[in-house]
């Protein structure tokens, strides 16, 4: 299942986290976009890596390692969640509204484009 988390509930939802990894924020914007906005939330581990790179990179990330996709309005996140899931990623999670909404509801100091 692809849970849904709004920004403003990201730290909560990082923080059910257990273990000692660290979770994933996983951006998968492109390079230009990343440069227009990021963010670095606290209790987790962001990577930049672009949509269509994914599925060439996949064997970089690790099924067992709970990942929040965003992006920047949540249409590609959520199908890069999708992809993950059906690769047998077993906690997943769609960042929704993404980065702008991550600008309204947790952050006003990230640029909206």
């Amino acid at each position: 299942m692809i849970e849904q988390i709004p920004p403003s509930a990201l730290p909560d939802w990082l923080a059910t986290v257990t273990g000692d990894q660290l979770p994933l924020l996983l951006d998968v914007r492109e390079p230009a976009e990343w440069q227009a906005a990021s963010v670095q939330p606290a209790g987790a581990e962001l990577l930049q890596m672009s949509m269509h790179t994914l599925p060439a990179r996949l064997g970089e990330l690790d099924p067992d390692r709970p990942v929040a996709v965003l992006c920047h309005h949540g249409v590609r996140s959520q199908h890069v969640a999708a992809f993950l899931a059906h690769h047998g990623f077993e906690r997943v999670a769609n960042v929704v509204g993404g980065i702008d909404a991550w600008s309204v509801q947790a952050d006003p100091t990230v640029p909206r484009y």
